[in-house]
């Protein structure tokens, strides 16, 4: 098994607030075997000297699409998936070089692209995916406009991101049918959301048979189930019926904040969708009812963390861009910095997003035993965030797997 040592570096180790100095880290096939001192390195096949700069985790995004290559539904769902698939490698490779090694896919990923990664065929980040998100008709997942019905839309209930379920027998089939194709979690709507056409964000989605009937499913699969919600009073639902992520959550008042701690829940905030969307949704195409929905949302999610963090509520870091915004996706940590610490920001995108995929100390980590997925910085983002802003060019190089993948 080649062996390689990166030496002469700081380590930000995506736990503790301080960094490991004057480090070295040897690294064994994917994995990293051994933190050293410079003084007492070992020999290896391979020796890379970092000249003092900083490493840290590879970054982790807990809230991605990869299939979502453009910003209306309704135009994405008539696009060929042959086509729909090489734009997402796109997506992929794109997300790996801007130092994301780890995407979650809340929506759309498969075993196709799942395999394709770990195959080697694309260069893209570790995927762990769900398949279609669970939306019941007139959901945040059913893109018909209001006149449509399934005989003038030509829609089977089944798109590229979601499919409609309707039921707790429906339920189970579609729990048990996703992780029959390998889905690491189930993800479902609860609340309304900015991109449907039809369902008000303050809307109670799926009855709570449906929702413990997924739950249930998940739990005896050893998974586990995502549910965006926006409300204060949907998310409370939902954790109380066993949902263990959040997504989004930036209508949550102090009490849900509260009950989603006390339940040892997560919640992953996506602010970099809503200020994208602001900047450039409808010159990149963003329909009309996304862009007066957005309204509704966007200004709450910094008051969101902060409530959350107030509570003790573990956050995730999440981005659930679509289309051309993908490029915005370290836009979160700019954003986060009005509310969080960069330790904060830093540890929920890596070992806080872990954590969430069920891969504590093997990802989201430097330490033995874990994959060797890491980011090289010139400068400390510890001390200085932007060092990791859409525009920086800090970021020296990527490694995946004990390998460097180029910038």
């Amino acid at each position: 098994m080649p062996r390689t040592l990166l030496r002469n570096l700081r380590i930000f180790d995506g736990v503790h607030p301080e960094l490991i100095e004057d480090a070295s880290i040897l690294i064994e096939g994917d994995r990293i075997a051994a933190i050293h001192g410079l003084d007492d390195a070992p020999s290896a096949d391979e020796t890379v000297d970092l000249e003092g700069r900083c490493v840290i985790p590879g970054l982790i995004d807990a809230h991605f699409h990869a299939y979502a290559s453009d910003i209306d539904f309704v135009k994405l769902e008539k696009l060929p998936p042959t086509y729909l698939a090489q734009r997402a490698r796109h997506l992929m490779e794109d997300a790996l070089g801007r130092g994301f090694t780890t995407v979650r896919d809340v929506g759309g990923g498969d075993y196709g692209l799942w395999r394709a990664i770990e195959e080697g065929w694309i260069a893209g980040p570790r995927l762990f995916y769900c398949g279609h998100a669970f939306s019941q008709s007139g959901g945040h997942g059913d893109i018909r406009a209001p006149h449509e019905t399934e005989e003038l839309c030509g829609c089977s209930g089944r798109g590229i991101l979601a499919k409609r379920v309707d039921g707790v027998d429906a339920m189970r089939k579609a729990a048990r049918e996703a992780l029959r194709q390998g889905a690491h979690h189930l993800k479902i709507f609860v609340s309304g959301g900015i991109a449907s056409p039809s369902d008000p964000i303050w809307m109670l989605q799926f009855s709570e048979e449906e929702i413990a009937a997924i739950v249930d499913e998940a739990t005896r699969r050893r998974s586990y189930v995502a549910a965006h919600a926006y409300t204060a009073e949907t998310i409370a639902r939902a954790v109380r019926l066993g949902v263990r992520t959040i997504e989004h959550g930036n209508l949550i008042d102090e009490a849900a904040a509260r009950a989603v701690a006390e339940a040892g829940a997560f919640v992953v905030p996506t602010l970099a969708t809503y200020e994208a969307f602001r900047r450039s949704g409808a010159e990149s195409g963003a329909p009309e009812h996304l862009m007066t929905k957005l309204v509704e949302v966007a200004g709450q999610g910094i008051e969101a963390i902060r409530i959350c963090r107030a509570a003790g509520v573990r956050l995730g870091f999440g981005t659930d861009l679509l289309g051309p915004l993908h490029r915005h996706q370290r836009d979160e940590f700019r954003l986060r910095a009005q509310v969080e610490t960069p330790f904060e920001t830093l540890q929920s995108a890596t070992s806080v997003n872990a954590s969430i995929l069920g891969m504590d100390g093997q990802l989201g980590t430097i330490a033995p035993g874990a994959f060797a997925d890491l980011l090289v910085i010139d400068g400390n983002p510890l001390s200085d965030i932007a060092l990791l802003h859409e525009d920086s060019t800090a970021i020296h190089s990527v490694w995946k797997a004990g390998r460097p993948v180029g910038n």
